[in-house]
């Protein structure tokens, strides 16, 4: 049986690594000295220059095969074998990141903003304490 690979859409990978890095456009702009246009017409190109993949992937943390050979369903196949208890041996070559690192460093963004929302709830509610209001002034 013939298969016919279909051809790598860098752009669009660099878009997903970039989601996945849970950086936004601007971000990555701002760090490789281009524009958040410059960047979202990056992430519509099927090809991209090397010079401006190599920024761009220093910046996302990876090697630029990465971004050449990332996948989606790399992507799933590892995350299907990570919880896998065979035996049988997975190529992770393919990362250059470690997905679950990923999710601890999501875990402890959500708690830091979880712990800020309440130091700003107990100024607040230290505001109107100080100006002699009961909470059920406040309801």
């Amino acid at each position: 049986m013939n298969t016919i690979t279909k051809p790598q859409h860098i752009g669009r990978n660099i878009s997903r690594i970039r989601e996945l890095r849970g950086i936004k456009q601007e971000t990555l702009a701002i760090a490789i000295g281009v524009s958040q246009q410059t960047i979202s017409n990056i992430e519509n190109s099927k090809d991209v220059e090397e010079i401006k993949l190599e920024q761009i992937a220093k910046e996302l943390g990876i090697k630029v095969e990465a971004i050449k050979n990332f996948s989606d369903e790399a992507l799933f196949n590892y995350f299907s074998h990570f919880f896998d208890n065979s035996t049988e041996q997975v190529n992770y070559n393919n990362f250059s990141f470690n997905p679950l690192n990923k999710i601890i460093e999501l875990y402890e963004q959500l708690l830091q903003a979880e712990k800020k929302k309440n130091e700003y709830l107990e100024k607040l509610l230290n505001k109107y304490f100080n100006k002699g209001q009961t909470l059920e002034d406040l309801l």
